[in-house]
């Protein structure tokens, strides 16, 4: 057995990995709301990840490697971004420092569940044959990896499943799958973790596909969505709120009575994209319907989304892209964003009927398939052999990678900045970095390390004493 003050470092060292960790966020009718502030939490921010679904195996997913989590980490957190949305991740991985990385940075992550291989997901043109035991060791393994986090925002049940070539089922296949996952989450996580549906925007049936998964079914309870994902690229180049068709969209998303934020934004029919849709995104006028967005994407890949450039050399250049982001970024009132609403946290769900669909070719009954008897042992007790992550202790720390900016210039002091508990990041509140005007430094190797297709559907030694002080801080914030 430890010496008693052996036992009492090793707690104090596990106190002290919590210390920085972000609050949790919760869903209040049709808001995301910081449980310790009180304050609306709007999304700001970007889909991650790195080399595309083509990028994926079992052996590596953007959360696998802490050194590319560092780097990007502190170049999110730059940028002012408090969100990352993240499409495809392996349960089997190590996740615990990327993850504690994106926390200790005051950066949230949405998941999908789902997996681009054989087995991880649903078909929309089968989901009955693809509705089975071994997608749910996908689904479960994520939930069981990222449960502990306190960054784990939501889970993402599906994305863009629906769509004019999958079958008329599909839906209540989609809604299925959010019943068992919130019964899972029920059964095995401590606290409450939202899950949601990321549509389309296919215009016959986005509405019919909200209300669908908005509604609550008394027969199926648990099963309805906590939040709604849309992926939308109306607004290009010079557009405006009309011109766009935002205020359409506002509208139709007024009376939502769950949160709906844009799961994909960011049209590059207009290059270079200077995004000036944020300012719109988060005004008070679309703010009453939106709970802000994630921009397509953080990497450059094939499709010419990104706003980091990944060098086969090892190095980063930061796209022009990033740079007018985070200007726009710079621009929001962060008090007005976050200002707390209490007419939108009482919205209330409508009881599934027939009567909200209003396309004949949605489904438009909300009878569920059958939980298969081997899902349910999995709900009853827990996915076996599963990887439960776990947070760790995360300092501030600088950037080792070589980082330029859009000219080329290197960019010294990148530093990530860990954050003190409760802590998300915002617009301008922890930046770093200073560009040196010297071409000698330029990269000669601008070649992209991942070409793979997107997913579009100061160290401080501290003393024992000082060690033991901030245990007993920490026991004082829990």
């Amino acid at each position: 057995m430890l010496p008693t003050y052996a036992r009492f470092l090793t707690a104090a060292c596990a106190l002290a990995t919590t210390a920085n960790a972000v609050a949790h966020v919760e869903v209040q009718g049709k808001d995301f709301v910081n449980t310790e502030t009180g304050d609306r939490f709007q999304i700001l921010g970007v889909d991650y990840q790195p080399g595309g679904s083509s990028g994926f195996t079992e052996k590596k997913d953007p959360l696998s490697d802490p050194k590319e989590c560092l780097r990007d980490a502190a170049l999110l957190q730059r940028l002012g971004v408090n969100t990352i949305r993240i499409y495809n991740l392996s349960p089997g991985l190590d996740h615990d420092e990327c993850a504690s990385i994106f926390n200790a940075a005051g950066i949230y992550m949405i998941l999908d569940v789902n997996s681009p291989l054989y087995g991880g997901s649903i078909d929309r043109t089968r989901p009955k044959e693809t509705y089975h035991e071994g997608y749910f060791r996908q689904v479960f393994g994520i939930i069981e990896a990222f449960k502990d986090f306190p960054n784990t925002l939501a889970f993402f049940a599906g994305n863009e499943v629906i769509n004019e070539q999958s079958v008329k089922s599909v839906p209540a296949y989609i809604r299925a799958v959010q019943r068992d996952m919130k019964a899972y989450i029920k059964k095995h996580v401590k606290r409450s973790i939202p899950v949601g549906y990321s549509a389309a925007d296919i215009r016959p049936i986005l509405l019919d596909t909200l209300n669908y998964f908005m509604c609550e079914d008394d027969k199926e309870s648990g099963s309805n969505s906590d939040f709604f994902g849309l992926n939308s690229y109306s607004w290009c180049g010079d557009s405006s709120f009309t011109k766009s068709g935002y205020d359409v969209l506002t509208n139709d998303f007024r009376n939502a009575s769950i949160p709906v934020f844009f799961s994909e934004y960011g049209c590059n029919e207009v290059q270079p994209r200077y995004f000036s849709e944020v300012q719109a995104l988060y005004s008070k006028e679309m703010s009453q319907s939106f709970s802000g967005g994630l921009i397509y994407e953080y990497t450059q890949e094939a499709n010419d989304y990104g706003l980091v450039k990944l060098n086969s050399n090892g190095t980063a250049s930061l796209l022009v892209d990033y740079d007018n982001l985070m200007k726009q970024y710079a621009k929001l009132d962060m008090k007005q964003v976050e200002a707390a609403n209490k007419t939108q946290t009482s919205y209330k769900p409508p009881k599934c009927q027939s009567s909200l669909i209003q396309n004949s070719t949605f489904l438009d009954g909300f009878k569920l398939p059958s939980r298969p008897s081997k899902v349910q042992d999995m709900i009853d007790n827990g996915l076996k052999d599963a990887n439960t992550g776990k947070l760790v202790d995360v300092k501030s720390k600088d950037v080792p990678q070589t980082i330029y900016d859009p000219n080329g210039n290197e960019i010294k002091g990148i530093r990530l900045t860990a954050l003190t508990k409760g802590e998300s990041n915002a617009p301008g509140k922890h930046t770093s970095g200073e560009a040196k005007s010297d071409k000698s430094n330029s990269t000669d190797d601008t070649s992209n390390s991942n070409n793979g297709t997107s997913n579009s559907t100061g160290k401080i030694s501290v003393s024992f004493l000082g060690l033991v002080g901030a245990s007993l801080v920490a026991l004082s914030l829990f």
